[in-house]
């Protein structure tokens, strides 16, 4: 009996030593992560530890062998949920040091030439004429670079992006060198061009950007934050068309939150460019383009922005598995989706042609901001919900592809601390900017006019108000 003795007790010493490994190294990442308030962490602290000593105890008593055994499973079963909450907490980590400012942006470029061209590669435009815009940026620059490391070519450049098409249609030039989002708006405005060319050549480039945050401590003082989704899949990175453009202005003092949506056809003043065009445009430029147009329309100061695209919210909506949002109309999407007047279950998909719907409403862009807004209220409802709990690992992993944005990772675990120890009830309002139909010029499409929304000056102000009210501690 003895010999027997003395087997087993090495086993039960083993034991304990792993349950006190696994605490402390729990405890030495919830502190190392940062995101509780220290009255949890602390109560964390009590409760892991006295769990710890209680079961240890058990496993090396020596007055019962039904005892130790019952300390064996409980310890063996705290050392499985402990190491699932070190799971959690890797992973949540892992997120973390994805987020912060990203202090590049991508532009992508397309070598164009015409469907009945001879020139089926770069190679073949040896000793030819491009055509393209003025390459006088840092990544036009880097573009042009780019072409003519490869072959000798000559660059001829337009000040206009129609001129520019007409004369590639018209051969005057080889090809055409443009960046994808300027065409976009060719093949938008023009649905013949679209046929017409090839790409022969493509490549990207990424340019550093400066960090044009105001920070502020958010966990006491007033925000806004700027909601920019491009109309593109893939990298978040990539410059584009901002077809969603929000204002999210969040008060922690008062709980409240102000979800201000402007049409992407809105005709304003760009910001850098000393011209009118539509403000989705404004994100060819870059997300600051956007940022500082918009306060100059509102009279504002953005604190922070988010950008996201089509892939992210697919993806998002997708390991919520699904959100219920809410439709004021019954329609039929252009992809063939109804959605019923009321609350709609939907997924990734169904997410992403619900909030770009615009031509099933009289009202347009009207109705598709309100859209918008009703989904992301949808989807802060779904992730705040005890159900997230499951899906919390593939959720981190999908949003640290999710989207950029310039807040700070130690901003980000101060807003969650607040969050876990206020657990506030944000009271969630809604606003649209208005205006009127019109045809106009615009900078980036150049002498040929095209659909932009006038802006109604009475809207403006009303947000401008509104935002204020929000903000006012």
């Amino acid at each position: 009996m003895k010999k027997k003795h003395d087997k087993i007790i090495p086993f039960f010493k083993y034991l304990a030593f792993a349950m006190a490994l696994i605490t402390i190294i729990t405890l030495c990442l919830f502190k190392f992560i940062d995101v509780l308030p220290i009255e949890y962490y602390l109560l964390l602290c009590g409760l892991l530890i006295s769990f710890d000593l209680i079961f240890t105890m058990l496993i090396l008593t020596k007055r019962g062998v039904k005892r130790r055994i019952f300390g064996t499973i409980m310890s063996l079963i705290y050392i499985a949920l402990v190491i699932l909450m070190i799971v959690y907490e890797l992973n949540t980590l892992g997120f973390l040091k994805k987020l912060g400012y990203q202090n590049y942006k991508t532009e992508n470029y397309s070598l164009l030439v015409l469907k009945d061209s001879k020139s089926k590669s770069i190679e073949d435009l040896q000793n030819t004429t491009i055509g393209s815009l003025p390459l006088n940026t840092e990544g036009g620059k880097d573009a042009k670079n780019k072409i003519t490391n490869k072959i000798t070519v000559e660059f001829k450049t337009y000040e206009d992006i129609s001129n520019l098409k007409n004369d590639f249609l018209n051969k005057t030039v080889s090809s055409m060198l443009i960046e994808n989002s300027l065409l976009t708006i060719l093949n938008e405005n023009d649905e013949d061009f679209v046929n017409s060319y090839e790409v022969i050549y493509e490549f990207s480039i990424d340019i550093e950007t400066k960090d044009i945050s105001n920070s502020v401590d958010i966990t006491k003082n007033s925000f806004n934050v700027y909601i920019s989704g491009i109309d593109t899949y893939g990298s978040v990175s990539s410059v584009s068309r901002s077809d969603v453009n929000m204002i999210i202005s969040v008060n922690p003092k008062t709980n409240k939150i102000l979800i201000t949506s402007i049409p992407r056809d809105y005709y304003v003043s760009l910001y850098g460019k000393n011209a009118k065009d539509k403000l989705t445009h404004a994100g060819i430029y870059g997300i600051e383009t956007s940022v500082k147009t918009i306060e100059e329309l509102l009279n504002i100061k953005i604190n922070y922005y988010l950008k996201v695209n089509f892939t992210s919210l697919i993806n998002i909506v997708d390991k919520l598995e699904g959100v219920n949002v809410y439709s004021k109309y019954s329609f039929t999407s252009k992809d063939g989706y109804y959605y019923q007047k009321g609350n709609n279950y939907v997924d990734g998909k169904k997410a992403l042609s619900f909030v770009r719907e615009r031509k099933a409403f009289s009202a347009g862009d009207r109705v598709r901001g309100e859209n918008q807004a009703a989904m992301i209220e949808a989807m802060i409802d779904k992730a705040i919900s005890p159900s997230i709990i499951t899906k919390y690992n593939s959720l981190l992993k999908t949003l640290s592809k999710a989207f950029v944005t310039n807040l700070k990772t130690e901003e980000i675990t101060e807003f969650i601390k607040f969050q876990i120890d206020s657990n506030p009830k944000w009271d969630i309002t809604t606003y649209s900017l208005d205006g009127t139909n019109g045809f106009d010029y615009t900078y980036s499409y150049g002498s040929l006019k095209s659909y932009v929304m006038i802006p109604d000056s009475n809207t403006i102000i009303n947000a401008q108000n509104k935002i204020k009210e929000v903000l006012a501690n």
